[in-house]
């Protein structure tokens, strides 16, 4: 069973028919998704996250991090020129590389640093007023339930 039909949740929900379509996508990545260059996403806040990437060998100047519809690409190529070295042995990767992470909704960037081989790229989580929680106010009938009744049962008479 590799497919997941959320048609049943449609019934119970309002507005989530995009989580249908991130199902769809994690479902569908492949099993052996890229693994370089190795990287840690952590909570620093209750509405901030960090992403560190390990990428030594790499600048700053190599390295690229744009946001595009809700998707933060990391990229990184090497400018060195190695065709004149010659390695006894070579254990530091500086392969090109290209790292997606799709971003929920609110989410932005707001610092990426290169310091000490790793990228750290934070990211806030911003809810607009509009989607934070708010009490609704019950209004309440003017006449008491006493009065409402017998009124009634004398209408109905």
């Amino acid at each position: 069973m590799r497919r997941f039909d959320p048609t049943p949740l449609y019934r119970a929900t309002i507005g989530f028919d995009r989580i249908a379509d991130m199902m769809d996508r994690v479902l569908a990545a492949d099993v052996q998704a890229p693994s370089y260059p190795p990287y840690n996403i952590e909570r620093t806040a209750e509405n901030a996250y960090r992403i560190s990437i390990a990428v030594a060998g790499f600048s700053a100047d190599d390295l690229s991090v744009e946001v595009k519809e809700n998707a933060l690409l990391v990229t990184g190529r090497s400018s060195e020129d190695e065709s004149s070295r010659e390695f006894l042995h070579r254990g530091i990767a500086t392969r090109a590389f290209e790292r997606r992470f799709h971003l929920a909704d609110h989410v932005r960037v707001t610092d990426a640093r290169h310091v000490d081989g790793m990228l750290h790229v934070d990211l806030t989580r911003e809810l607009p007023e509009a989607l934070k929680p708010r009490r609704i106010e019950i209004a309440r009938e003017s006449k008491p339930l006493v009065e409402a009744s017998a009124e009634s049962a004398r209408d109905a008479a």
